[in-house]
């Protein structure tokens, strides 16, 4: 990694917002507004440990970040804070270091990255997907329908996903189930989370290792299949960083529309099985309550200036998803969330937005979850007041805590056929 010979000064640090601070996880909607009348589309920030940023909110603002990979490139190498990070930085992961895999690299090597992910996600079926993800929801669902009551987002909305994925990918469904339990671990934050993050590592070299020699029908054959011929630690990079971010996204939407629908008497039918209201419940969540309110990061590769502010060569612009699609201007133009427009940028925009295939594999898992979830316990109904739900803490990811229910208990689906 290269770093500038000198390390830029905080960006107006008698004036930038801590990005940190219960606001962003209790009333993100409300803050957001406060840095736009205080701040404009460009906001000044702080890091944890000082360091400084810009958190592009402005609509405009961030399509033109995410249009100019030359200007704003996805290059880490070029921040001007590097000399002062210290090893343990907790924000390290997130930002990430230079690495041979789709998130971490630029120009002509991130693009022979994307199109090799693209590909081997495209080559999933659609309805076979869909098969897996009605099989793992009924699977879950038995764990808990016979009770009467379950907590959503440990039991179901978090495992999910992964059990899903495990499958594409190529795992077995007790690999999936360990991989499910070292992504939920690393996920908390907790002190177990440098240890999971290992498991999770191995579990995918080893899975490589095992695709090399017995190929399947699955991603990770294909990535090793691909004619340009990647490195077996290149494909392993891959498949980490591509399930790891497909993870508790999804699983966030999956929590997030629940939510919307269980706390919103506009979707009060869907709970009797209506089908357009499940849908449009998950795209008012990616324009209100988007599972990645923040993602790091552009660099300037040059002084510039962005919405009057300097921005200096090397500054850290982050991409405020949350804050741009509820700019009042895109709003009033698009009227988003209840006309079904999908103009937002959850799944961010430009050269390193979220693969298609990959958008369509977390849309599938998703809204087939929601759906047999509401098809199975259709009474399903919040067992603790709304207003006591507890968000995550946190200003880059946004998803409950817990999501307590409760339901009139059913029968396993095994039970159902005796």
């Amino acid at each position: 990694m290269t770093t500038p010979d000198t390390a830029g000064c905080p960006v107006h640090p008698e004036s930038a917002v801590p990005l940190s601070g219960p606001r962003f996880h209790t009333d993100p909607i409300g803050l957001y507004q406060d840095m736009r009348r205080d701040h404009g589309q460009v906001v000044p920030v702080e890091l944890p440990g000082g360091f400084p940023a810009w958190l592009v909110i402005g609509y405009r603002e961030l399509h033109q970040v995410l249009s100019d990979p030359e200007l704003f490139p996805r290059d880490v190498g070029l921040w001007n804070q590097w000399p002062h990070i210290p090893p343990d930085w907790p924000l390290l992961p997130m930002v990430g270091q230079r690495m041979p895999s789709i998130y971490y690299t630029v120009g002509g090597e991130h693009r022979r990255h994307a199109r090799m992910v693209t590909e081997a996600l495209a080559a999933v079926d659609a309805f076979e997907l869909r098969r897996h993800a009605e099989q793992l929801a009924d699977l879950l669902i038995d764990g808990f329908c016979g009770r009467g009551e379950a907590e959503l987002i440990a039991e179901y909305a978090a495992q999910l996903p992964v059990l899903v994925l495990a499958r594409i990918i190529g795992f077995s469904d007790d690999d999936g189930r360990r991989l499910a339990a070292a992504l939920t671990e690393l996920a908390d934050g907790g002190p177990g989370a440098q240890a999971a993050y290992a498991s999770y590592a191995d579990q995918i070299r080893q899975l490589v290792e095992n695709k090399r020699a017995r190929p399947g029908a699955d991603v990770a054959s294909r990535l090793l299949a691909d004619p340009a011929r990647h490195s077996d630690e290149e494909v392993m990079l891959d498949l980490k960083d591509t399930t790891a971010a497909g993870y508790l996204t999804t699983a966030d939407w999956i929590g997030n529309s629940i939510r919307l629908m269980l706390t919103d008497d506009r979707f009060a039918a869907a709970l009797g099985g209506g089908r357009h209201s499940v849908a449009q419940a998950m795209n008012e969540v990616l324009w209100e309550d988007t599972p990645t309110q923040i993602l790091a990061g552009r660099w300037a590769a040059r002084d510039t200036t962005l919405a009057g502010r300097s921005v200096r060569a090397g500054d850290m612009l982050l991409l405020g998803l949350a804050g741009a699609n509820a700019d009042p201007e895109i709003q009033r133009l698009l009227t988003p969330a209840h006309g079904g427009n999908s103009a937002h940028f959850s799944f961010s925009y430009g050269e390193y937005r979220c693969p298609f295939p990959a958008q369509e594999i977390a849309e599938i898992i998703a809204r087939t979850g929601i759906e047999v979830l509401l098809d199975r316990l259709p009474d399903l109904d919040l067992s603790v007041p709304a207003q006591t739900l507890v968000r995550r803490p946190g200003a880059f990811l946004r998803g409950m805590t817990a999501l307590p229910v409760r339901f009139t208990a059913v029968r396993t689906v095994g039970d159902q056929f005796r």
